[in-house]
C-alpha cells in the first residue's frame, strides 16, 4: 500500500518530525490545496491544526503554489519556490507539480498552525535522550612522552687550501 511521507514542522522550535501515513487513512488529504489547514487527528496529533506548505511526486518533483491542478507542467521560473537564481534576472524552465495533492504525491510538508494539549516530542517519542551514566572504565594511561627541543647542528669549520668551510653534522 502506498503511503504519505509527512514532515512536520514546528516553527516555534525550529524542529521537523517526520511520520509515515497509508493513503487510505489520509484520504482527507487529497484534493487539498497548497495553503489550505487540516486537523492533525489523521499523523495522531490531536488537538493539531496543520497547513499544507508543499510536497514532492514519486518522481521528485516539487509542487509549485502557483500552477494549478494536480499534473505536471514545464514552467518558466525567476524566482523560488523550486528555483533559486544565481544572477540577476535569471530563468530557467523547470518541470514542476500543480498545487493540488493527489494519490502521486509521496512527501507532504506542512507546518502546526495550531498547538494541541500535548508537546509534539511527546506524541511521536522522540524526546532527546540523556545520555546514561556509565560505570567508569578503567582505561591505562600511557606516560606523556616530553617533547625533546630539537638541537642544532653544530657547525665545524675546516680549511681548506686556505678557505674556511663550513659544513653541518
Amino acid at each position: 500500500m502506498p503511503k504519505f511521507q509527512f514532515i512536520v514542522s514546528n516553527p516555534t522550535i525550529r524542529k521537523a518530525y517526520k511520520v509515515e501515513v497509508d493513503q487510505t487513512k489520509a484520504t482527507g488529504i487529497i484534493g487539498k490545496v497548497i495553503g489550505e489547514k487540516f486537523n492533525g487527528d489523521i499523523l495522531g496529533l490531536p488537538g493539531y491544526e496543520l497547513q499544507i506548505t508543499g510536497g514532492t511526486d514519486k518522481d521528485g518533483f516539487p509542487m509549485h503554489p502557483q500552477v494549478r491542478g494536480s499534473g505536471r507542467k514545464s514552467v518558466v521560473l525567476s524566482h523560488p519556490p523550486c528555483f533559486h537564481p544565481r544572477l540577476k534576472g535569471q530563468r530557467k524552465r523547470k518541470m514542476v507539480r500543480g498545487n493540488t495533492v493527489s494519490a502521486d504525491i509521496v512527501q507532504i510538508n506542512c507546518k502546526i498552525v495550531k498547538a494541541g494539549v500535548k508537546p509534539i516530542e511527546q506524541l511521536f517519542g522522540k524526546e532527546e535522550k540523556k545520555e546514561e551514566a556509565k560505570p567508569e572504565e578503567k582505561v591505562e594511561e600511557k606516560p606523556k612522552e616530553e617533547k625533546k627541543t630539537e638541537e642544532k647542528p653544530k657547525e665545524v669549520k675546516t680549511k681548506k687550501e686556505g678557505e674556511e668551510v663550513q659544513k653541518k653534522s
